[in-house]
């Protein structure tokens, strides 16, 4: 579960980047955050990962309190975490097996999760068959798919993908998306941050607007504002 409570995000140069939010996120739900640029959900995302901390109100994420989280849990929090993002950040010359080993080996898994997991995870995203691939080898799609497959493999509870389409063209697009929601349906917690109002609306899940470091909308249906 995700919880932030009045939550404010003031930054250095005076920016009041979230002003008084208040957001929970239940196990198992699949939520779009969506808003205009500016609107605080590039902040949200860094919070619930920890990079940066809030300024007031209490945080919680997948039991984790990070108001008072110390350094050396961080990392175990992260682990509950997988992370998409929109330029894949894959590995340019480790194979797509090489790129999964290598994520499950940063948290300790033994050779044997690693030659039984990634297997299983390559074949959930589309990819059985492309373990030798390098990513340059790969289309924009297939990459995605990758990142994903890369944020699944340590089998966390919750997905975080930042604008996970946002390099790829409306049909791939749609593909990773109803990837997303199949994940989802395995009993993983999605949370996706998008601005393609379009794709959001293709999708009858719940969408939280957020508009000048607040929210103002939230509910199942189609992205309107």
């Amino acid at each position: 579960m995700i919880r932030l409570i009045d939550i404010q995000k003031s930054y250095d140069n005076g920016t009041k980047a979230l002003k008084g939010v208040n957001l929970r996120i239940d196990d198992g739900e699949f939520v779009f955050l969506v808003g205009p640029s500016g609107s605080g959900k590039s902040t949200i995302l860094k919070l619930i990962t920890a990079e940066i901390a809030p300024t007031g109100g209490r945080l919680m994420v997948n039991g984790y309190n990070l108001n008072n989280i110390r350094p050396r849990q961080v990392p175990y929090m992260r682990r509950t975490l997988g992370v998409i993002f929109q330029d894949f950040r894959l590995i340019e010359k480790k194979t797509v097996r090489e790129n999964l080993t290598f994520a499950m080996r940063a948290v300790g898994a033994t050779p044997r999760d690693i030659r039984t997991r990634i297997p299983y995870v390559l074949e959930l995203v589309g990819l059985k068959g492309m373990e030798d691939r390098y990513p340059d080898e790969l289309s924009g799609g297939e990459q995605q798919r990758v990142a994903i497959a890369r944020a699944l493999v340590n089998n966390p509870s919750t997905i975080v993908a930042d604008e996970p389409t946002g390099n790829l063209d409306p049909e791939r697009s749609l593909e990773i998306m109803m990837l997303l929601e199949r994940i989802n349906q395995l009993g993983t917690t999605i949370l996706v941050v998008t601005h393609e109002r379009q794709l959001v609306n293709q999708f009858n899940k719940r969408v939280i607007y957020l508009e000048e470091g607040k929210i103002n909308g939230d509910g199942v249906g189609t992205y309107e504002v």
